[in-house]
């Protein structure tokens, strides 16, 4: 009988310490969880007036936290105000990276230092902040924009003529560089600008201002490049007005919906589509490696996500990474922007089937 219960308390005693060991275990590994800081992003957008703004947003956001960091999204409307004020927003949270679309490219380097200071990263992103030293500067290549536009005018008006230049805000770092592309290639042709407007705030209606005016002092153009697409959309507005749309080639960027269509119907000359998309999710990986630490332009990095060049923010060289872009026109839309999935046959072909 003796042996029995000395079995019996002996199995009881081997449960025991099984269940506290496992116990602990959990234990243990809850506390390590808890303890197991996230990696925390603020990314402040100047505004969602463009479109692919959206695209942006949701594509980093996913990116971002699929590599185990949390975003906390802010939109300043434009107002330069308002988003030193989310910077400073994020600053107070402590933020490991701050992300910023840039309402101004000047007006920031101060906030911007503020936030080093306090051990951020921060990542200029499609638009350079100048004088900041920005941790990344993250963007398309905005020089070949305005170059691809400049040659899409070149090739469509061979005769030579009178051009418009109505592009964004000088407070954009990237309008710059466009125009420069730009105007590199224009100075070698027979096109002449003989009007130039910058839209504060990319706003289109500006644009639509501005085109009047232009057609009241020179009414013979031949071509129209637009900042973006969305100033495209109300430069047609007013040459259909005036029964000019499809006379005078206009050019933009991003590939928006309505520019899409234009250029089916045959009254936009052409786009250039920058995949936001790729732009996106390079960007949250990139901005996850500096939170972690990490030198982005160590060859030890992903090779499709070293930050290899760099570019000058008018006082520091700066860590750059930038995309490619590709001019569309009605030759090559099917292949880039439906083939992609970046707009659908029957959203493009809209006003074409009817």
């Amino acid at each position: 009988m003796c042996r029995k219960i000395r079995y019996y308390l002996w199995i009881i005693m081997l449960l025991a310490i099984t269940v506290t060991g496992c116990s602990k275990k959990q234990s243990d590994n809850k506390i390590n969880f808890e303890n197991d800081k996230v990696l925390q992003i603020g990314f402040s957008f100047d505004s969602f007036v463009i479109e692919r703004w959206i695209r942006d947003r949701d594509a980093f956001v996913m990116t971002a936290k699929e590599l185990g960091a949390e975003v906390n999204v802010q939109v300043a409307n434009g107002d330069v105000d308002t988003q030193i004020s989310q910077i400073r927003y994020f600053i107070k949270k402590k933020m490991d990276v701050i992300v910023i679309l840039a309402t101004d490219a000047d007006a920031l380097k101060d906030v911007v230092k503020e936030a080093k200071d306090a051990g951020i990263k921060i990542v200029s992103y499609d638009r350079l902040i100048r004088n900041a030293d920005t941790d990344l500067y993250i963007s398309f290549d905005n020089g070949q924009v305005g170059t691809e536009m400049a040659k899409a005018l070149v090739n469509s008006i061979p005769e030579g003529g009178n051009i418009y230049i109505i592009s964004g805000p000088s407070s954009d770092n990237n309008v710059d560089m466009i125009d420069k592309g730009f105007l590199n290639i224009i100075k070698s042709s027979n096109l002449k600008v003989v009007y130039k407007q910058s839209c504060a705030n990319w706003s289109a209606e500006l644009a639509a201002g501005y085109v009047e005016e232009a057609l009241e002092q020179y009414p013979d153009v031949k071509g129209i490049m637009c900042g973006n697409d969305d100033l495209a959309s109300q430069i047609f507005l007013v040459l259909s007005e005036k029964r000019l749309a499809g006379k005078v080639c206009i050019v933009g960027q991003d590939a928006d919906l309505a520019a899409c269509q234009r250029i089916v119907e045959g009254t936009q000359t052409m786009t250039v589509y920058k995949s936001v998309e790729d732009l996106a999710k390079a960007a949250a990986y990139l901005t996850v490696e500096l939170g972690r630490g990490e030198d982005i332009k160590n060859a030890g990095m992903k090779e499709e996500y070293q930050a290899k060049d760099t570019i000058n923010d008018g006082t520091y060289d700066v860590p750059y990474y930038k995309l490619d872009c590709i001019p569309v026109t009605a030759k090559n839309i099917d292949k880039v922007i439906i083939d992609s999935g970046f707009h659908t046959r029957e959203d493009v072909y809209l006003n074409m089937n009817n």
